[in-house]
């Protein structure tokens, strides 16, 4: 009776144990699954970050370009023997109030939200890119 009772026991056991297996593998395929949604999650996020980035350094650099030439034409006109003084005048107001600030060099659009600047700054982004190529089994 006693082995009999004994191998009962051993007997439940082994089922809780066997209920709590698969709940456990439930689980972890649960678990696994939300962490692959994850990951391509991650996978767009960081391809839209370069993509954003990329076309803000295009935008930059155009910009730069752009005042670049209104620098020229300024200075062009300001140069020219057959304008007046009034309009030299009337051209160093402009600068003044105007383009002082768009003229400098390396300043960036007041258009751009700079309180945004180090969400999308290149420099301060920094992210491995090593696990994108891991093949996990």
């Amino acid at each position: 009776i006693r082995i009999a009772r004994c191998f009962e026991a051993t007997r439940q056991r082994c089922c809780r144990l066997e209920q709590d297996g698969r709940r456990v593998r439930e689980q972890l395929a649960r678990v696994e699954a939300e962490r692959a949604a994850l990951e391509v999650k991650l996978k767009h996020a960081r391809n839209q970050v370069e993509v954003e980035m990329n076309k803000r350094h295009r935008v930059e650099a155009e910009l730069e370009k752009q005042e670049r030439r209104l620098q020229l034409v300024f200075e062009t006109l300001m140069r020219e023997p057959w304008g007046s003084r009034e309009q030299c005048t009337v051209l160093s107001a402009l600068a003044g109030r105007r383009f002082a600030a768009s003229l400098a060099p390396g300043r960036r659009s007041s258009a751009v939200d700079e309180s945004c600047q180090s969400l999308l700054s290149h420099s301060d982004i920094s992210y491995d890119r090593t696990e994108d190529d891991v093949v996990r089994s």
